[in-house]
């Protein structure tokens, strides 16, 4: 046997070859089993054979580094809890609030719900989109505090609590239309201009916090969109009355209805 610091090389006589596995007698009558497809070709029973162990420090360094990166990372993805959820003010009328979150940060739990408070009571509220809701049925010119709080199966946690006054009959800032079908388009530019005078607001697309939508034609797939999402649909007078009164207009005065079929 021949032996420095890094290897070892060791003499064996091949007793016997049986089922993938090597018996073999060391000159000091050590009987060790070793497996036969890593033998030399040709090597039988009787067939002495030299065996050099090395260490090999460098892939050994190699592989305590990797797990060290491994065992960093599990530790890095599993040790972070989850973040509490903040939240904003998206927009406020009269009588609706819309909410609105960052992505939540869950880390390594799974979302379950996402609960609604109004004034510390939870509440039902209309999905906007994933980060968004819209909260009905407010008194006009009241003070209120809204809250989300986020059940994970890591626990319960919430959010900043915001306080909103939702707008006085007067205030006129949160009209936010969108336009439809006009028998003419110029009929448009005077209403923009009125939006801006009263500092309302106007979106190319109808979505959930749209406050009315105006146009002269019932067609579109705009005005689809409108009628499934309930949202009031009214003539440009309607707009131009809030600015001349200086207050809200009820809806059912300027309603732009469907003209009734033939024969209907």
């Amino acid at each position: 046997m021949y032996m420095n610091k890094n290897n070892s090389k060791f003499q064996f006589t091949v007793g016997k070859l049986d089922a993938g596995m090597a018996l073999l007698l060391s000159p000091d009558h050590h009987l060790i089993e070793f497996p036969a497809t890593i033998l030399p070709e040709g090597v039988t029973s009787g067939s002495i054979v030299n065996i050099t162990i090395n260490r090999d420090i460098e892939e050994e360094n190699k592989k305590k580094r990797e797990f060290m990166e491994l065992e960093d990372k599990i530790y890095q993805e599993f040790s972070k809890p989850p973040e509490n959820p903040v939240i904003k003010i998206y927009h406020i009328t009269q009588t609706w609030v819309a909410l609105e979150w960052e992505p939540l940060v869950l880390n390594s739990v799974e979302l379950k719900e996402i609960d609604i408070f109004k004034n510390g009571q939870r509440i039902q509220a209309r999905r906007l989109s994933d980060t968004k809701v819209k909260i009905s049925g407010l008194e006009m010119d009241t003070e209120y505090d809204f809250h989300i709080e986020i059940r994970t199966t890591g626990g319960r946690l919430k959010s900043n609590i915001e306080k909103v006054r939702t707008h006085a009959i007067d205030n006129l800032t949160g009209i936010r239309v969108c336009f439809g079908a006009f028998d003419n388009d110029d009929e448009i530019v005077p209403l923009i201009e009125s939006l801006h005078r009263m500092s309302a607001s106007f979106t190319d697309d109808v979505d959930g916090d749209n406050t009315h939508f105006i146009c002269s034609r019932t067609e579109g797939p705009k005005y689809v969109k409108a009628t499934q999402l309930n949202i009031p649909i009214v003539n440009g007078q309607w707009l131009l009355a809030c600015e001349k009164e200086n207050k809200i207009q009820p809806s059912s005065s300027y309603q732009v209805t469907q003209p009734a079929k033939i024969g209907e």
